[in-house]
């Protein structure tokens, strides 16, 4: 859909057509980069935003994002935009995807994730990729991120205490013992 249209401009047709059709996807298509213009464009329930100059690169992404209830939004924008799309999307996973999410945030291989919920691996890439392209996520650390700022997993906060690593020492070693260099 673009902005500018005859008689109804884009953002009153798309707040009617959802109106009428919730479950309706929408993909707004426009020449202007403001990140104003592009949150009011999401608050009228688009699913999706792309600029018209990425539109040869990025239209038939934008639009199996869609397809698979997932939202788009175009690189262009601020990573904010982005994550508040993400936000939006977030009651679209399915209870199997956001244990998935959860399982992969905690460090899980997809043959793990598989594992644990008794899935063949096949299926759990496929909730994956799913999950992936619902949320415009590139990869597994935007996967972890949003896991952590959607309280999937939570993180480890920064007071608390870690494991203590410990390193065998070669004890004909001079540098065996950090505390003997002081001591001489």
């Amino acid at each position: 859909m673009d902005i500018g249209m005859p008689n109804l401009n884009g953002l009153d047709a798309a707040r009617q057509i959802l109106r009428e059709n919730p479950r309706q996807k929408i993909l707004f298509l426009t020449m202007y980069q403001s990140e104003q213009l592009a949150r009011t464009i999401m608050e009228t329930g688009a699913r999706g935003l792309l600029l018209k100059s990425e539109a040869g690169l990025e239209l038939v992404s934008a639009i199996q994002a869609l397809q698979r209830n997932g939202g788009f939004v175009s690189p262009r924008f601020s990573p904010s935009l982005k994550i508040e799309q993400r936000s939006r999307n977030k009651e679209t996973l399915t209870p199997r995807e956001r244990q998935v999410v959860q399982l992969l945030a905690e460090g899980k291989t997809t043959k793990e994730v598989a594992s644990a919920l008794n899935l063949s691996v096949k299926t759990a890439e496929t909730h994956r990729s799913n999950i992936m392209g619902k949320l415009n996520l590139h990869s597994i650390s935007e996967v972890v991120l949003y896991a952590v700022r959607n309280n999937i997993v939570q993180a480890i906060p920064e007071n608390s205490a870690l494991p203590q690593l410990e390193f065998p020492l070669c004890e004909n070693s001079e540098s065996a013992n950090p505390n003997r260099a002081l001591a001489e």
